[in-house]
């Protein structure tokens, strides 16, 4: 797909507020739970979501309600009771299979074929939101891991984007020499941000066709590649590669180290667009973005895919064609264009075809770009997986917590893995992973 079909257009004049011109709609009520929003995003929402949505379907009345921090724990609940919205939002694929196989959502395969999803979202995704051969989740956006830094500052530093591991070590000791973060990171605000890093090792050292059998069950996770890739990323830690403030920085905060060339880079997920307008305006400095590199014999970067957020909807609720009908609003060309022309980062469907799509000139050219080489590696099978995608909860757990005793020196790499298989391999007896698709 051309870049410049892709931002051909702006909508700037179309995302005027819609909140007063569909406060009374009349329609039959469909409820949404929704995490935490800042002001400029819950606008975005009533805007683009809500007013587009009740705009287009008259005869329903979306509305969403903000919870949270608490969000993930109120969903448990109300479930678990047999309450809570129409909607269900959740964080990734690993919540959707003990969803799914305690009946708490509906199987949406007659949906899938009213609506067309079958052919209007990318298959591989299809098959991650399945639980025991039924269609439950779709995902609400797809997400990648990479580097983010300061082009501007690299430029005037003479530096350039590293593309192997050797490039990207000798970077971060020359920012150390400088007294800079090599790795712009934080967790003050997301424990699990953790598991980004542990991503990435796994992806770019171990490498996804070794992951896949590890999650297929073909390869324990004690297995020397794996090894290898948390032992290299233990000792970027021991080295200061993090820096001193990992666990009082938030991510926002390690962005803006960065933004501000007080870092390198940040190794982090694709959402951080929403954070480009913010911080490198001001210091009048172009960001950059490419993907990590790899570790020799793996080829070029390997794109760890992952599912930010499913939707699915309630098996008990009382309007599920109305909840059907909003989650297919979200899959429309029309609404991805609006809503990623003003918030970038987390509604990037998983469209086939996205030539019907415009964004806004006034976004950056380099999230277009980005997204492009996501849906090309993996349409073309060279994609990685992210452990809150594809790995089941407990063992997802395990390694947020387990890495932190690692780089603590509370545990080793050895007992780190073993304790990570020994979950792993009792949650794949439960019935717990979630759907893995074929390489």
């Amino acid at each position: 797909m051309d870049r410049r079909t892709f931002l051909a257009g702006g909508l700037g004049a179309s995302l005027v507020p819609l909140m007063g011109r569909f406060a009374f709609a009349a329609g039959k009520p469909v409820t949404w739970w929704y995490e935490s929003a800042t002001p400029e995003q819950q606008q975005a929402i009533a805007d683009v979501l809500i007013g587009g949505f009740n705009a287009a379907h008259p005869d329903y009345s979306l509305t969403i309600d903000y919870r949270g921090s608490e969000f993930d724990k109120q969903m448990r609940v109300a479930l678990l009771s047999g309450t809570g919205p129409d909607v269900v939002y959740t964080a990734g694929p690993s919540y959707v299979a003990p969803m799914a196989r305690a009946g708490q959502l509906l199987a949406l395969d007659d949906y899938a074929e009213t609506f067309g999803w079958n052919k209007r979202i990318l298959p591989v995704f299809l098959e991650m939101g399945k639980y025991d051969g039924k269609l439950y989740a779709l995902p609400k956006t797809y997400e990648t891991l990479g580097i983010f830094f300061n082009q501007t500052f690299f430029d005037k530093n003479g530096w350039k984007a590293p593309t192997t591991i050797a490039e990207l070590e000798a970077l971060a000791d020359e920012a150390l020499k400088a007294k800079l973060v090599p790795f712009a990171a934080g967790n003050a605000n997301w424990r699990p941000a953790n598991e980004h890093y542990v991503t990435i090792a796994l992806n770019s050292i171990a490498g996804p066709d070794n992951v896949y059998k590890a999650l297929t069950g073909e390869l324990p996770w004690t297995a020397e590649p794996f090894v290898a890739a948390i032992s290299k990323l233990n000792d970027w830690w021991q080295k200061g590669y993090f820096g001193p403030d990992y666990f009082s920085l938030t991510d926002e905060q390690a962005f803006a180290l960065m933004a501000n060339g007080k870092a390198a880079t940040m190794p982090s997920g694709t959402w951080q667009f929403q954070r480009i307008p913010t911080y490198f305006p001001p210091v009048n400095s172009e960001c950059g973005f490419v993907g990590f590199p790899s570790a020799d014999g793996i080829g070029e970067p390997v794109y760890a895919l992952g599912v930010g957020s499913t939707l699915s909807i309630a098996a008990v609720s009382q309007i599920p064609d109305g909840a059907a009908a909003a989650i297919d609003y979200v899959f429309s060309p029309e609404f991805y264009s609006k809503m990623n022309s003003v918030w970038q980062g987390e509604w990037n469907t998983p469209l086939v075809d996205l030539s019907a799509v415009q964004i806004s000139n006034e976004v950056p050219a380099l999230y277009a770009e980005t997204m492009k080489t996501l849906a090309d590696a993996v349409a073309d099978n060279h994609y990685g997986y992210t452990s809150w995608t594809f790995l089941p909860p407990a063992t997802d757990s395990q390694l947020v917590n387990g890495i932190e005793e690692v780089w603590l020196g509370r545990s080793t790499v050895a007992d780190f893995l073993a304790q990570l298989d020994a979950t792993f391999q009792q949650e794949k007896a439960d019935g717990k992973v979630p759907a893995v698709p074929a390489r």
